[in-house]
C-alpha cells in the first residue's frame, strides 16, 4: 500500500510540473539552499533562472554516500519549486510557491524542479 501511495504522490507532483504553464522554458528568479562544504561549514547555493520543466539534482549533493542533503530552501522565481529528498527527483516531495516560498533547516533536498 504505501508503494502505491509513494507512486501516486510522484505522478501527482509531475503532472502539477507538466500541467501548470511556463514562459519561454524558464523559471525568472533565483532558487537558494544552504548546504554543507567540504570544510563543514555552511554554503549557499543558488540557481538562477532555472530551466523549467526539468529535474536538476543540486550538484554539491548529488552524492548521497559522500554528502548530508541540502536544507534551508528559498524560491525567488515566478514559478513554483517542487523538490525532492533524493537525486533525480525521487523521494519524497515539497512545494514551494513562487516569489519567497522558503522552508527550514529541517526540510532536506537533494534535487528540485520548477513548473
Amino acid at each position: 500500500m504505501r508503494l502505491r501511495s509513494t507512486v501516486a504522490a510522484a505522478l501527482g507532483a509531475l503532472a502539477l510540473i507538466v500541467a501548470v504553464p511556463s514562459s519561454a522554458g524558464a523559471a525568472s528568479g533565483d532558487f537558494g539552499y544552504t548546504y554543507t562544504g567540504l570544510d563543514g561549514s555552511p554554503q549557499i547555493g543558488i540557481l538562477f533562472d532555472p530551466p523549467s520543466r526539468v529535474c536538476i539534482t543540486l550538484p554539491e549533493v548529488a552524492d548521497p554516500g559522500s554528502s548530508n542533503p541540502a536544507h534551508t530552501p528559498w524560491n525567488h522565481t515566478d514559478a513554483t519549486a517542487v523538490v525532492f529528498t533524493g537525486v533525480d527527483c525521487e523521494g519524497e516531495f515539497f512545494l514551494l510557491r513562487p516569489n519567497g516560498g522558503h522552508a527550514s533547516s529541517r526540510l532536506k533536498l537533494r534535487s528540485v524542479a520548477f513548473s
